[in-house]
């Protein structure tokens, strides 16, 4: 099968327009490509357009591709017709796995036979969402970072029913893109990042119930702390320059022993109604008068600046 070379990708689908799906389509505009998107609620064009004129500052400021224009997106009322036209698809639909894979099925069935299909799950493996396509041997992971627009990984990993060529063509294609990219040798639940992530998550959703601390306190230990680091080097060299000149092999013999001491807990915290409840009025005293639009375009203007500060924008 001749595939078009990821450089010659002109049109890229974007199926499923909120919030990642969204983001994904103001990354590819923003990058020179013509956007066909498609989104099954009632309100998914006008939402999609708010999103993308919202991210369109921080991606201007960031820096657009020769040929870069809202004006390249269009809005499709029909899933079909999005997907025929697609040099590249991106799928971005809710984590419900039936409708992921009749949504995959009813995707590969409409676009054409040579173009690599990549799903943005945040969970799910491909080889549980591929069954039903009759050419699954094309269907990918492209797992992205909230907002898809700004944040550079993307996790790409196939099925048991993927091609290796199809995991390399997607690979290429983000990068070619302007994405960072781990190609993963295969399936692990959860991913890379995003179990990392759920681990922290998983901590402080326990230091909230047991009163140990608020999320103001957790939020402020982490950007004015391990998260100032962590842009750089990441945890694991972190850890390595903690143990001095005996980089990592001084850190585990010195403080391996803690390993074993009883601070985490990484099994869920159960999700009572009172749990919920205070990181709800935690996230909404930090907030305070700022709205969701308010939030983002600072977490934009902070995530630039980071950024250029580290050479990589």
């Amino acid at each position: 099968m001749s595939r078009p070379a990821p450089a010659d990708v002109r049109t890229v689908a974007c199926i499923g327009a909120g919030t990642i799906g969204g983001g994904w389509a103001a990354y590819f505009l923003a990058r020179g490509y013509r956007v066909v998107a498609w989104d099954p609620a009632a309100d998914g064009a006008p939402r999609l357009r708010h999103l993308v004129q919202q991210a369109w500052p921080a991606l201007t400021d960031l820096g657009l591709a020769e040929g870069a224009s809202i004006d390249n997106l269009e809005v499709e009322p029909g899933l079909a017709a999005a997907c025929a036209q697609a040099d590249f698809v991106q799928e971005s639909a809710p984590e419900v796995i039936d409708l992921k894979r009749t949504l995959l099925a009813e995707i590969d069935a409409a676009t054409p036979a040579d173009v690599v299909i990549s799903s943005s799950t945040s969970g799910f493996a491909m080889s549980e969402m591929q069954d039903r396509c009759a050419h699954p041997e094309r269907t990918v992971v492209g797992h992205p970072f909230n907002p898809p627009y700004l944040i550079p990984l993307v996790e790409v990993v196939g099925g048991r029913a993927t091609s290796p060529d199809a995991v390399a063509w997607a690979s290429d294609f983000y990068r070619h893109a302007g994405k960072s990219v781990i190609t993963m040798d295969h399936e692990v639940p959860g991913f890379i990042a995003n179990r990392l992530q759920e681990a922290l998550w998983r901590e402080a959703l326990h230091m909230v119930a047991a009163g140990e601390a608020t999320v103001e306190q957790i939020d402020l230990s982490i950007t004015d702390g391990p998260g100032l680091r962590w842009p750089v080097q990441g945890p694991m060299l972190t850890f390595h320059l903690a143990g001095g000149q005996g980089g990592m092999a001084h850190m585990l013999d010195h403080f391996g022993p803690s390993l074993q001491s009883p601070w985490t807990r990484l099994v869920a915290a159960e999700l009572t109604p009172e749990l919920r409840d205070a990181v709800v009025e935690g996230c909404e005293r930090e907030a305070g008068s700022r709205t969701i639009d308010d939030l983002v375009a600072e977490r934009d203007r902070g995530v630039i600046a980071v950024l250029r500060a580290l050479g990589r924008a």
